[in-house]
């Protein structure tokens, strides 16, 4: 008999960096997630680049706004393919004194899991 723990795909890791200080201020420049993501648009998986990859964020490191403040997910797996960009990211939030959260994002109810 087949185990069905085997067939469920793995969780996505992932955490949130806050446009919040630690004092709970705005972060600024306003752009910041923008920015930050921009120069994270070069890591992607590989194959996934196509015609327009240099117009794309990566599905590392994405803009999202959380509760109407600009945040930035991060995906862990880059922590595996390419440890200096994750370091990067990590030293932004910590030198900008920024608000990092552990958590995932979920699915829109009612939408189906691709398969």
């Amino acid at each position: 008999m087949a185990d069905p723990t085997q067939n469920k795909p793995a969780m996505a890791r992932e955490f949130f960096i806050l446009g919040l200080t630690s004092a709970g201020r705005q972060f600024r420049p306003s752009d910041w997630t923008e920015r930050l993501c921009g120069a994270m648009s070069c890591f992607r998986p590989e194959g996934s680049g196509g015609r327009n990859a240099h117009l794309k964020y990566s599905p590392y490191v994405r803009p999202i706004v959380l509760n109407g403040v600009k945040s930035v997910v991060v995906d862990e797996s880059l922590r595996q393919i390419e440890p200096l960009a994750y370091h990067f990211v990590m030293d932004f939030a910590r030198d900008n004194d920024l608000q990092v959260v552990d958590a995932c994002l979920l699915p829109e109810p009612g939408n189906a899991p691709e398969k």
